[in-house]
């Protein structure tokens, strides 16, 4: 199997894998810090396969997340193209970071993700009722090496 037929393959089943990971249940106390999967994995093949991963698999994903989680339709499609489009400019440059600076920049970029959300939410009136909606940029900081080389070992083997 040639590299580009695997990276078709491999693509749309970690993307699905982030679904699954998205919607699973957690206890009420961890709810808060779930990480962002979904957003991890656009990322991370936005840098790893930018000729595969753009804002249309963004948009995509998006309205998909939207309806699954009964969200207003384009919250997360919007948000998630903004995050996108901003690592699709600057992909050559996060594969040359070091992982400690990815990090940093995977939770400010998750960061920018749940200040769109936060926005949108505000003005339909349903903004989160706790600052630990915020938690998840450093869950998804803390869990971006493990991420990252877990589908660098999926991508490549």
């Amino acid at each position: 199997m040639t590299d580009t037929n695997r990276n078709g393959f491999i693509i749309p089943l970690t993307i699905l894998i982030a679904f699954i990971l998205t919607l699973l249940p957690m206890p009420t106390w961890a709810v808060w810090l779930r990480p962002a999967w979904i957003l991890m994995i656009l990322i991370y093949w936005t840098i790893a396969a930018p000729e595969r991963v753009n804002i249309g698999v963004a948009c995509v994903t998006g309205i998909f997340l939207d309806v699954l989680e009964g969200t207003l339709l384009g919250e997360h499609a919007f948000a998630l193209i903004v995050v996108v489009y901003l690592v699709s400019k600057m992909y050559s440059r996060l594969r040359m970071f070091p992982m400690l600076q990815q990090g940093v920049t995977i939770f400010l970029l998750v960061l920018l993700y749940q200040f769109i959300l936060f926005c949108i939410q505000g003005f339909l009136g349903a903004l989160p009722d706790s600052w630990l909606y915020w938690s998840c940029s450093l869950t998804s900081m803390l869990l971006w090496p493990w991420v990252c080389s877990i589908l660098r070992g999926w991508a490549y083997a």
